[in-house]
């Protein structure tokens, strides 16, 4: 088994941009700039009238190492090979010759410059793919970190190093011209600048010098506070700034005529900003960042500075919880460890939305600025609980966060969080305490919270009062509370803690518990169905149960994980439990036969997942992985066979969903090996036991009106004649049933002699009747029966009652299938076909069989057959409706 038999891989949601700087290109066709960013193995293409994503390349061998651009093409670089794509999706070029990782990418009119971490500088032919210059730099001399063309410097080409020096060759002569001192300091941005003759040098040290490389004087500089300067561009729409970014997330705008500061962007990111563009000819500027954002800026200030006009964001720190939204698979809750909440569709990235970061002082960051100061962040989110019922009313998601007490609440429909943050007044000194655990009810009034110390407590997240404890004082259970749910109704209140204890509580948590359930092993986490009566709990061994809350007992008990189980999930039926574990497997149990159907592994091990209630999509969030992925279920669309799986069968390891839902791995053909076969799908045969009675798998109109075909007929009867149909020719007879298919069994054969068609037999008999006529002394049915059962009603009502045409063979025909019939009975398969053909037949031909000694005596014989069939048929259904009926008494 090469994949999972349930799930296949979709498309990963959540990812925007990493650390590589995005590039802009302008099409004229459309008349819009598109932004190309890179995402890991693939790279998106947005558009920048809608910021909408309109296109995702397919996956690289390995992660995207650089990417640049012309009017025609993309140019990506991952591991020793430069992909050159047309649209954005579309592979045209591979160009190969390097050894080492290509960092540095620069379209040369008809040529593409490379080089690589080695500073072996390449110059490929676009159109020929062929390699026409190869140039080798020493690292330890001069190792190349930037590389520009100087406007109106034909073939020429200026080099930046990370010893500080500058270095201009004209690639056509293949020498170099000039060779600039420097200034000590990395080079780490290199931008032409909109004078002449003027280049924009970053450097490691925050300088950016305005250069003048024709006379190799600097014009004058400017120092950032910020740290080393990231990337450089300039405005082009009449206005003199530049803007330059910084390891910190900032970006700052200069005055070039004043050679000042002219505003800054503080906490433009999260992140360092990696890539900068200014937008030709317009007030528009472009960032991206590490912290996986894609921001656009407009210059409309009254003072001339930028303001946030459209971004596309995901987590900056890999998600730790995710939830499917509502009842219609469409919205993906996710928390992470940046502290945010972040809703994803699965039908659009336009419809994704940000509920903010969770903050200690909400009113005091949004003073600050857009953005939460870091000193007010609160702590990654552990845990959520979310309920649609009040959302259009009150908060109704509560997060706990990580080493905290205090329990925030949030707004679905405001996007935003709320004003509450609930803690216990015992609490309100003792900074130990850590909320655990959280329930909120379904009727989205209370929230029901368990902390590390024993205590369990409900609050109504309207007002965020407090209204009940659970297990008084002392607390609920002897150490930390590991799982809380209530039902339904709000009748019940469920807990389990480590000390391997589930205990039931009345609602208002008054006295003692209901009943308590001891198990052998400490409890992790509990999962509920919102269904049914079945809760999952986590053990400590790496096992999980089920227990029944109506039974209040253990009724499942799964073993197999080797790692800690870090969540489950039901499908929408309850049928399947899906578990996740530290050992990178993902396991689907089949509940009512406790056998696990199916598994599969991962590179990383999965933290969260969850199961969408329209049975479409399995969420799944993986460690050190900043996106979200969907995996979609195959038993939807196509037949699964879902046996138990042997649990010494080796395990597929499948890679994660790439942003695109195309399924190839790689960008280059991959021969699949002749010899991985997929395992033989089941088939059920035709009988499981020869003392069984088994039925057809007809549908029931083939046979239930048989009897009534006379009614039928006459209800059916259209009000206009009916139309012949344009089928075959006359000649050509064809065979009754749903499908045209010609009956070519009377085919003449031509000997090659004569030229006369005779026909080989004078029989009014149909094939079907002909059939049964060649079984007398073959005594073999099952020609027949496969003909009969393609019949439709009409043409089986035709068959029998066509048995009466030929009087010289009518009783035999008659007894020929008195005969099938007896062997359908003996041989316990289609008993409901059996009955159906014997009654039209008696109907129709009740008078000739007492008319004929040899039809009535074998009757006789049929109907002792049938008697003792039926007898065993209907003692096993009284048993089993007197079952049925037992248990609805119960």
């Amino acid at each position: 088994m090469s994949q999972s038999k349930i799930f296949s891989r979709n498309r990963a949601l959540g990812y925007v941009s990493n650390h590589i700087p995005l590039i802009t290109r302008y099409i004229h066709r459309r008349k819009e700039n598109l932004i190309v960013t890179s995402v890991g193995k693939s790279f998106h293409t947005y558009g920048c009238g809608h910021f909408t994503l309109l296109s995702v390349s397919g996956p690289h061998p390995d992660e995207i190492t650089c990417i640049s651009g012309d009017s025609f093409h993309v140019y990506t670089s991952s591991e020793t090979k430069i992909y050159a794509w047309r649209r954005g999706n579309e592979l045209k070029h591979i160009y190969k010759g390097h050894n080492h990782p290509v960092h540095l990418i620069l379209p040369f009119g008809p040529h593409l410059i490379s080089i690589d971490d080695e500073s072996t500088l390449k110059l490929f032919s676009i159109k020929t793919e062929e390699e026409v210059l190869s140039l080798n730099f020493s690292n330890n001399v001069f190792r190349i970190t930037k590389i520009a063309h100087p406007s109106t410097y034909m073939n020429k080409i200026l080099l930046g190093s990370d010893q500080g020096h500058l270095q201009l060759w004209n690639l056509k002569t293949i020498k170099m011209v000039y060779t600039f001192d420097g200034w000590n300091s990395p080079v780490t941005a290199l931008e032409q600048a909109p004078a002449m003759d003027v280049m924009a040098i970053g450097l490691g040290n925050g300088t950016v010098k305005m250069h003048n490389i024709k006379q190799d004087v600097t014009i004058f500089e400017v120092i950032q506070d910020w740290g080393m300067v990231t990337s450089i561009s300039f405005r082009s729409d009449g206005y003199p700034i530049m803007a330059t970014g910084s390891p910190q997330g900032h970006v700052v705008l200069w005055n070039l005529e004043e050679r000042r500061v002219e505003s800054q962007l503080v906490n433009a990111h999260f992140g360092a900003v990696a890539g900068l563009q200014c937008l030709s000819n317009e007030p528009l500027m472009v960032t991206n960042s590490s912290d996986n954002s894609l921001k656009l800026w407009i210059f409309d200030q009254a003072d001339g500075a930028a303001r946030l006009l459209r971004v596309r964001e995901g987590h900056s720190e890999p998600p730790t919880f995710v939830r499917f939204y509502g009842y219609d698979g469409h919205n993906i809750l996710t928390a992470g460890g940046d502290s945010s909440l972040r809703i994803f569709s699965t039908i659009t990235e336009t419809f994704n939305k940000s509920l903010g970061r969770a903050s200690f002082n909400r009113k005091a960051s949004k003073k600050k600025g857009r953005l939460v100061d870091d000193n007010l962040v609160m702590p990654a989110i552990t845990e959520l609980a979310l309920e649609k019922t009040r959302e259009k009313d009150w908060d109704n998601i509560a997060a706990a966060h990580l080493g905290l007490g205090v329990v925030t609440t949030w707004s679905y429909d405001k996007l935003k969080m709320g004003e509450h943050k609930i803690l216990p007044k015992r609490f309100k000194k003792n900074y130990k305490a850590n909320a655990t655990s959280l329930f909120l009810t379904h009727c989205g009034n209370f929230v029901v919270i368990g902390y590390n110390t024993g205590h369990v407590d409900r609050f109504n997240i309207q007002s965020g009062i407090h209204r009940g404890t659970y297990g008084g004082e002392e607390g609920a259970h002897d150490g930390p509370v590991k799982g809380v749910m209530v039902d339904s109704l709000n009748q019940e209140v469920i807990t389990a803690g480590r000390d391997g204890r589930v205990k039931f509580w009345g609602f208002q948590g008054k006295g003692e518990p209901k009943s308590v359930v001891t198990l052998s092993e400490s409890i992790k986490w509990i999962r509920n169905h919102r269904e049914s009566s079945l809760i999952a709990l986590a053990l400590e061994d790496f096992s999980i149960i089920l227990i029944d809350l109506d039974t209040r007992r253990v009724v499942r008990h799964f073993r197999g994980h080797t790692g800690h189980l870090t969540d489950a999930t039901f499908s929408p039926d309850s049928r399947w439990l899906i578990t996740a574990s530290m050992d990178s497997t993902v396991r689907t149990w089949d509940i009512p036969s406790a056998k696990l159907i199916d598994i599969f592994q991962v590179p990383e091990a999965c933290i969260s997942l969850d199961f969408s209630a329209t049975g479409d999509y399995l969420v799944t969030s993986h460690i050190n992985n900043l996106g979200i992925y969907l995996w979609t279920n195959k038993t939807l669309f196509t037949h699964v066979s879902l046996r138990a799986i042997n649990p010494n069968a080796s395990i597929p390891v499948i890679t994660l969903p790439g942003s695109s839902s195309q399924e190839n791995d790689n960008i280059e053909s991959v021969e699949v090996d002749s010899g991985e076969q997929e395992d033989d799908e089941y088939v059920s045969p035709e009988q499981l036991n020869a003392a069984l009675i088994t039925m057809s798998s007809l549908a029931g109109s083939k046979w239930q009106n048989l009897l009534n075909i006379d009614v039928v007929k006459k209800r059916n009867k259209p009000k206009e004649p009916p139309k012949a149909p344009e089928a075959a020719p006359f000649f050509l007879p064809t065979v009754p049933s749903l499908d045209i298919q010609f009956d070519l069994s009377e085919t003449p054969k031509d000997d090659g002699n004569s030229k006369l068609l005779i026909p080989s037999d004078f029989s009014s008999l149909t094939a079907f009747g002909k059939l049964l006529r060649d079984t007398i002394e073959s005594d073999d049915f099952s020609e027949s029966i496969t003909r009969l059962k393609k019949f439709g009603p009409s043409a089986i009502d035709f068959e029998i009652q066509s048995f009466s045409l030929d009087p010289s063979c009518s009783t035999s025909v008659m007894l020929q299938f008195m005969k099938m019939i007896r062997f359908m009975i003996e041989s316990r398969r289609d008993f409901e076909l059996s009955q159906a053909y014997l009654s039209l037949f008696l109907k129709i031909h009740g008078t000739k069989i007492q008319e004929e000694e040899e039809l009535w005596r074998y009757l006789g014989e049929l109907q002792e057959i049938q008697m003792r069939t039926w007898t065993t048929l209907r003692e096993k259904l009284y048993y089993n409706l007197s079952v049925v009926q037992h248990l609805k008494k119960m």
